[in-house]
């Protein structure tokens, strides 16, 4: 009958199935029996280290396997500091490995290997006459990544999502540098092109150089206008005691084009072109345990740009400072051993905009709309419309020179999901305040006592009454390129002309306040 079964096909099909749980049986053997000797190899030799901790040895050679399209002048630069010949006395023996550890994480952090290198040590040949008995020979196996790289994807950042392709040279002279090429299209960005060239300084991973050009356009719908940049830039980045510091020069055309026809006058008065040639610098210092949803740690960051002002030139000047920090406490709960997965998290942030004489003159002009401040916004104050705080013009929100914003936030995790997975049910009151810079009451007076007293006036106004604030629940998850949130938002302190939103509100970013 159709349907039924040969039996012999039936024979077939169950011998074929105990031939391959036999055949899986003896790969899971086989495999447990490598890992038992692997381990007892490990355990043997680590305990021939532990006896012979002490024990003096001077290393006559290094080795670095696998690294062929490496230049041995840069590997020269990481690996000389390790043979006795340029010590100024012995190694130990546990020295040794300590120090040739820190040269394997050296070549690690450079990215240019698929994995960490494994270290081996043996003993020269000892009919050669130019050992000495107390040498070893160290050998690092490495295996290097792909040269090129190509890959298209989506990405997140702050209250931005875009697709891109991208374009990856690594090594290319043998030294870890690399050149980077990414295209994108995003919801905001309507299109950018961007190139950058980075190189570590003297071998070390600590200490980069890069030079880069973009070209974008950017929709800013809620300033009724596009932006269009093109420049480039060049930075030195470097890892210090107090974090991660970077300083940079940049030099950028900027259009202010594609007005609605409803655009403010504010708006239309900053269109067309501008140049900025500026230097910036930041430092960085995140002690948070995962930065995307931290349960314990803190972060604090500061930048300083300087524009136009004396040799830099350009058609704008000003002085630009902002801080954040932000910090985060596990908080135990009884009947719950280790973490509870419960956090309470605060964030500050603060700017300053201070306009300067362009050049090496003395007239000092107002800031433009590409360089003030916005505020409000997913990512920043929730409960309000991205820019919907501070200074507008009918209904364009065109920025301030002086902010403040905080937020108090508690994640909870959500039942029956876990604390270890990157779900939270999060309560937040955030706030915060956006204003221009008060203008001079008379235009005789001192530039310079002026510009103080506008600055004194106008961070003063900033404690003036309750911030605008809001506050709200919702749900967050930690993507591994960005923190998602969905929640609903209850405007408590509104201002005159802000632009709230109370009901649901989706997040997407890189960095949350």
């Amino acid at each position: 009958m159709a349907g039924q079964i040969d039996p012999e096909d039936r024979i077939f099909e169950q011998l074929k199935r105990r031939d391959d749980q036999a055949q899986e049986k003896k790969t899971r053997s086989v495999n447990d029996r490598e890992r038992a000797l692997y381990e007892k190899q490990q355990r043997r030799l680590s305990q021939l280290i532990e006896a012979n901790t002490t024990l003096p040895c001077t290393i006559s050679s290094v080795r670095v396997l696998g690294a062929r399209n490496t230049r041995p002048g840069f590997l020269k630069r990481i690996i000389d500091p390790l043979l006795s010949a340029n010590q100024d006395r012995p190694y130990t023996l546990s020295e040794a490995l300590r120090e040739t550890q820190y040269a394997v994480d050296k070549l690690y952090r450079h990215e240019i290997f698929t994995e960490r290198p494994s270290i081996s040590i043996d003993r020269p040949d000892p009919t050669d006459p130019s050992s000495t008995p107390t040498d070893i020979d160290v050998y690092i196996s490495a295996r290097e990544r792909s040269r090129l790289t190509f890959k298209t994807g989506t990405e997140a950042g702050n209250t931005e999502g875009s697709a891109f392709t991208n374009l990856t040279l690594r090594n290319i002279f043998g030294g870890a540098e690399s050149l980077d090429l990414n295209a994108s299209v995003g919801t905001r960005t309507r299109s950018a092109y961007q190139a950058r060239f980075e190189s570590p300084i003297l071998s070390n991973p600590d200490v980069r150089a890069e030079v880069g050009g973009l070209a974008s356009s950017t929709q800013k719908g809620w300033a009724s206008h596009e932006e269009i940049l093109k420049g480039g830039w060049t930075k030195l980045r470097w890892l210090g005691m107090g974090g991660k510091s970077e300083l940079s020069y940049s030099g950028l055309w900027r259009q202010v084009t594609g007005m609605a026809e409803n655009a403010s006058p504010t708006v239309r008065g900053d269109a067309g072109d501008s140049v900025k040639s500026s230097i910036t610098y930041s430092l960085t210092n995140d002690q948070r345990d995962y930065p995307l949803l931290p349960q314990c740690g803190y972060l604090t960051k500061s930048s300083f740009e300087l524009a136009g002002w004396g040799p830099l030139q350009g058609d704008v000047a000003f002085a630009k400072s902002e801080v954040e920090a932000q910090g985060a406490i596990p908080i135990p709960l009884p009947g719950i051993k280790g973490r509870s997965g419960v956090s309470l998290t605060t964030g500050f942030r603060a700017g300053l905009l201070y306009p300067l004489p362009l050049g090496f003159g003395s007239r000092t002009e107002g800031s433009r709309i590409n360089d003030r401040f916005q505020l409000g916004g997913p990512t920043d104050v929730r409960g309000f419309r991205l820019g919907g705080l501070g200074p507008r013009d009918g209904n364009d929100a065109v920025g301030g020179d002086v902010y403040a914003a905080g937020s108090v936030n508690i994640l909870v995790p959500i039942p029956r999901v876990g604390a270890d997975k990157p779900f939270r049910i999060q309560a937040f009151v955030n706030g915060g305040r956006l204003l221009a810079l008060r203008k001079a009451k008379s235009e005789k007076a001192d530039v310079a006592a002026t510009g103080k007293g506008s600055v004194r006036s106008t961070i003063a106004e900033l404690g003036n009454g309750l911030p605008s604030m809001a506050a709200g629940v919702g749900v967050v998850y930690a993507h591994p390129a960005a923190r998602f949130e969905l929640n609903f938002s209850l405007p408590l302190v509104i201002r005159k002309g802000e632009d709230a939103r109370k009901g649901l509100q989706f997040g997407l970013g890189v960095s949350m306040l």
